[in-house]
């Protein structure tokens, strides 16, 4: 099996979701794994109302790099 560094990530998909929803209350609806800026993040979708938050979750830190809505 080749070398994936995706698997050692620190920080789980299921801590950032915590993470991500201590900032945000609603319901997930959307959890990926991209790169941003060199970097790798988890991209959490939450919607809250009539309104969808995109949560930037560092994969290697754990810190919130940003949120977006619409």
């Amino acid at each position: 099996m080749p070398y994936q560094p995706i698997y050692n990530l620190p920080i789980s998909q299921a801590e950032a979701v915590e993470i991500a929803l201590r900032q945000v209350n609603g319901t997930v609806v959307k959890v990926e794994l991209d790169t941003e800026n060199g970097r790798w993040v988890y991209e959490i979708g939450i919607r809250e109302g009539f309104v969808y938050y995109e949560v930037i979750v560092d994969a290697t830190t754990g810190q919130i790099i940003g949120i977006d809505y619409d």
